[in-house]
């Protein structure tokens, strides 16, 4: 639980750095269009001044104030400084925008995505910090692969066999899961954002809590539910997993061009991802508190028989960084077992994309 608790520190840590740049990402953006256009009205702008001091000029020669020569200087110094003048304003706007393009999508603008930042774990599995790199990799004009951190967190249960889940021994507020894992992106059509094929891998911890004093029990490798011959306090059932998502992920994005390279974004887009998982059970454990003889007991107990392989189904619903999410595993939680069962999933997804 101490280790998890670690992990959840990072992964909120991590998500915090993702929000507050995209943030400031969207800011920058949105001040760039306004310079930019900014910049397409400057030389429209003083040549409406020059029309204006020429014809004040042409005014003063038609009442003989001044020769057609001293005119022709006036005009000509005039449409200099007017041209000075357009030079200059956009050499600052183009400053402007430079200093915010730095500051999009990084601190660095030489840095790629996906360089920014990052969780450093120690080989003992220790959190370390987070690191910020720079690796000047320069910054690429189209790219269609991007990746991001995925946070899932939500309710948990399971499907039985001839049971709805008004029935079901596990209790709703007690049963959750958490998943962390890391996802590719990559755009399908070369001109269109408008399907995506993202990949991946993630940890699932399912976990249930089993009610009115049951508990799992295996004899002969098959396992069930069973009443504990103490009152329970605590039975909770938990599967760490590591999978393979791929999802299909449609919807619309937003292009964002600057001088030397365009992306796509989908933030604050609608976007479905509809796709499978599988992978592996890296441990199965039940842990069980009770009294005995007075005394408080607590055992935790591994290596139950399930399935080896997970595999499922899992789609999402989502508004920029933020969506539902939904998994069903297609395997069942045991090998073998009185009553077939598998595991469901209801949550909120964070994808820091």
């Amino acid at each position: 639980m101490q280790t998890i608790a670690k992990y959840m520190t990072v992964v909120m840590l991590s998500l915090s750095m993702h929000l507050i740049n995209a943030q400031e990402n969207e800011i920058n953006n949105a001040n760039i269009e306004v310079l930019e256009e900014l910049k397409k009205n400057i030389e429209t702008e003083e040549r409406d001044f020059l029309k204006v001091e020429v014809e004040s000029v042409n005014q003063r020669l038609d009442r003989k104030e001044i020769t057609k020569e001293e005119a022709d200087k006036l005009k000509q110094a005039l449409a200099e400084k007017r041209a000075l003048n357009i030079e200059n304003r956009i050499a600052i706007i183009d400053n402007k925008i430079s200093l915010l393009q730095r500051n999009v999508e990084g601190y660095n603008h030489d840095v790629d995505e996906g360089d920014i930042a990052g969780v450093s774990i120690s080989n003992d599995g220790t959190f370390v910090g987070i690191r910020i790199n720079g690796k000047n990799i320069p910054r690429k004009y189209d790219k269609r692969t991007t990746s991001d951190l995925v946070f899932a967190i939500g309710f948990n249960n399971a499907i039985i066999e001839g049971e709805s889940l008004n029935d079901s021994p596990y209790k709703l507020g007690g049963s959750g899961f958490v998943e962390l894992g890391w996802a590719w992106k990559t755009r399908v059509f070369k001109n269109s954002n408008a399907v995506r094929f993202k990949y991946g891998f993630s940890f699932q911890w399912n976990k249930l809590d089993i009610k009115d004093d049951l508990y799992f029990n295996e004899v002969d490798d098959v396992v069930m539910l069973e009443e504990f011959p103490s009152n329970l306090s605590k039975s909770k059932f938990r599967t760490t997993n590591l999978v393979f998502p791929v999802h299909f992920e449609f919807g619309p994005s937003k292009k964002i061009e600057h001088n030397n390279y365009f992306r796509y974004s989908t933030h604050k887009q609608f976007k479905i991802g509809i796709g499978m998982y599988g992978g592996f059970v890296l441990q199965s454990m039940q842990k069980l508190k009770y009294k005995e003889d007075g005394d408080r007991e607590k055992d935790k107990i591994k290596g139950y028989n399930t399935n080896n392989l997970v595999y499922g189904l899992s789609t999402y619903l989502s508004w920029g960084n933020v969506g539902i999410y939904a998994k069903y595993d297609l395997s069942p939680i045991f090998k073998d077992q009185a009553i077939d069962q598998n595991n469901i999933s209801l949550g909120i997804r964070f994808d820091m994309d």
